[in-house]
């Protein structure tokens, strides 16, 4: 029977590269506990040059050849990329609630009103109203509609650069109980897109056209993040009365927390601009404070 026992010098060969391999492994465990450099075959470690492959350069998995080991980060790195379970969260603000009436007036504890103009904006008109609302440095709310905006966004631009209040009236002035759900939210979606693109500030009130409001309208204007705004005092200025007529109706209707509605687009609203320039001072010389809505506690 041949003799299968190794000679001497191949044993103490075999003994030498045994205890060779297990100071490279205790030496690679020291290494990875204390942060030091892996060795050059470590997992982790950049691959070595070889043929057809450059430092640091692997080949695609199932190539053959090998696979691509990404260099570790260092600690600087991942102490700047905290664990997903302990990042702070986005903060978002709350949603109003969802309401089963509009707001219609402001709370009459002092002599305050609120201006509002609805379809807009048209620039035959509502340059005129703003310059006479400058000129009293009165803020006002502006409801507008997505079609007349879209065209005409430097107003947009201009009312929020003055203080003014821009609420969303719809996309095309539809009367919204008459749609379905999803129709509703592209009216009223549409619309606050367009106003946050161009303001740099979505909408946070909204109006019903024609003040037609139903249980879905509500609902989608509070996922939208707006308070329904009706309104007090309805000039009826979109009927062409008369600048006289306008006027009386604001002198009659004037009071603590009262919400006036005018428009200024839609039609011929020269009579809305010429009773504005006779109302407002009468309004200011009167006592009454010309402010803007608080938004209701959420």
């Amino acid at each position: 029977m041949k003799n299968d026992e190794p000679p001497i010098e191949r044993r103490a060969l075999l003994r030498a590269a045994v205890c060779l391999g297990a100071i490279w492994a205790a030496g690679a465990l020291i290494r990875e506990q204390t942060g030091g450099p892996p060795g050059p075959d470590a997992p982790g470690a950049p691959p070595a040059a070889g043929p057809g492959v450059g430092p640091g350069v692997g080949t695609g998995v199932g190539s053959g050849a090998g696979v691509r080991v990404s260099r570790p980060l260092g600690p600087a790195s991942y102490r700047l990329r905290p664990m997903a379970a302990h990042a702070p969260q986005r903060y978002r603000p709350g949603l109003p609630p969802v309401r089963r009436k509009p707001i219609l007036r402001l709370p009459p504890h002092d002599r305050s009103m609120v201006l509002t103009f609805d379809d807009g904006p048209d620039p035959r008109y509502t340059p005129a109203i703003l310059r006479t609302l400058r000129r009293h440095e009165v803020r006002a709310m502006f409801f507008v509609c997505g079609e007349m905006a879209v065209d005409n966004r430097d107003l947009l631009r201009e009312m929020a650069d003055d203080g003014h209040v821009v609420g969303n009236h719809s996309w095309s002035h539809p009367l919204l109980t008459r749609l379905r759900r999803r129709m509703i939210a592209a009216e009223l979606g549409r619309t606050s897109d367009l106003v946050a693109r161009t303001t740099g500030m979505p909408p946070v009130w909204f109006r019903a056209p024609y003040g037609a409001w139903n249980r879905w309208t509500f609902e989608i204007g509070a996922e939208l993040g707006m308070e329904p705004l009706a309104w007090t005092v309805d000039t009826l200025d979109w009927t062409e009365p008369g600048t006289g007529t306008i006027v009386r109706r604001v002198r009659e209707g004037a009071g603590p927390g009262v919400v006036v509605l005018s428009h200024d687009a839609g039609g011929d609203r020269s009579q809305s601009v010429r009773a504005l320039r006779r109302y407002l001072p009468e309004l200011l010389d009167a006592g009454y404070g010309v402010t803007l809505p608080v938004l209701p506690a959420r």
